[in-house]
């Protein structure tokens, strides 16, 4: 499992909730009503219009923002939090919201971070997956319906590599062997296992092995992209997010077009629906999905059910959606 920490990003994201982010030397603005902005002051509906520092310079490598909380992961794999924390979902063994970081513990081999609406996930450098937050959809997939205030182990498997991102209580991630798994909520088949039940342990998806990454929306929507570069979707699709053209849920894995160019893949509640970002191999960004506000992007605010291209830039690398906004890297 190849390890972030030595991945060092860069990057931007602009997170749900009204408030965006920025990572290594972190930057936060925007509402502020939970503390989630993190820079200490009081907890206030005014929010912050600029962008302050938060903790020191150069010292954070990951950032997940979903809801109103936020989670981290400091160079030095220390696990932080800041934000809303009324059921425990910022992992520090209280239910009290905190207005900056406070860590996780006090371990330091943390190495990759997922993100639930109200619930936190990580994987150790020994390859273990935890998970902490609220629980009484199975989202937490330690086999129990029970919330909880500090991070607990799912299962005894070392061979986790990758999670999801998600703005629901469901929850997908990738094993080493490249198999895709998924637990929690699945009213809408967002699971993607073909049924439409919920599942409090982690389901295997399929059999194939050459999933490389997921995402998941906040209307009950998944994406993700195998080793030859096809996309795949599934779940609810109410606004033409699963990108197939048409409206039509799916319950199963299905491709999205023809090519096998897609790089990376980014989801989020666009309000009554998804709205989706991908990166091709040649640095283009797509969308489509709801874009009632301008979500995409594309000068418009027409919904839209097949990926377009947004711009014509091909110095693209990633992208990132939450709530009604937006982002991408150049």
């Amino acid at each position: 499992m190849t390890n972030p920490r030595k991945m060092m990003m860069a990057a931007a994201g602009a997170g749900g909730g009204g408030q965006s982010l920025a990572t290594k030397t972190h930057f936060g603005w925007g509402q502020n009503n939970d503390g989630q902005v993190g820079d200490g002051n009081d907890i206030n509906w005014t929010g912050v219009s600029s962008p302050v520092q938060i903790g020191e310079a150069d010292i954070w490598y990951s950032i997940q923002k979903t809801g109103q909380m936020t989670i981290a992961m400091q160079s030095n794999g220390s696990l932080w939090a800041w934000g809303r924390n009324t059921i425990g979902q910022l992992g520090d063994g209280t239910a009290v919201s905190k207005s900056s970081p406070v860590q996780i513990g006090d371990l330091t081999d943390w190495s990759v971070l997922g993100s639930g609406l109200v619930n936190g996930y990580a994987i150790k450098t020994d390859g273990t997956l935890w998970a902490w937050g609220y629980n009484e959809t199975g989202a937490l997939g330690d086999g129990t319906v029970v919330t909880k205030s500090s991070p607990v182990q799912v299962g005894s498997l070392t061979t986790w590599a990758s999670l999801s991102k998600t703005e629901h209580l469901f929850f997908h991630a990738v094993k080493t062997d490249g198999t895709l798994w998924a637990w929690g909520l699945n009213t809408g088949g967002q699971m993607g296992d073909g049924t439409a039940v919920s599942k409090s342990s982690p389901v295997q998806i399929g059999s194939l092995t050459t999933w490389t990454s997921v995402s998941g929306a906040g209307n009950a929507s998944a994406y993700a992209i195998k080793s030859d570069g096809t996309l795949w979707s599934w779940g609810y699709n109410i606004t033409g997010g699963l990108g197939h053209g048409d409206e039509v849920n799916r319950s199963s894995p299905t491709q999205v077009g023809s090519l096998t160019t897609w790089l990376s893949v980014a989801a989020g509640d666009g309000g009554s629906g998804a709205t989706v970002l991908a990166v091709k191999t040649d640095g283009t960004l797509w969308g489509w999905g709801e874009n009632d506000i301008g979500n995409l992007g594309d000068g418009t605010v027409v919904r839209k059910s097949s990926p377009i291209q947004i711009g014509s830039s091909t110095d693209w690398t990633a992208a990132s959606v939450g709530g009604d906004t937006s982002g991408a890297l150049q």
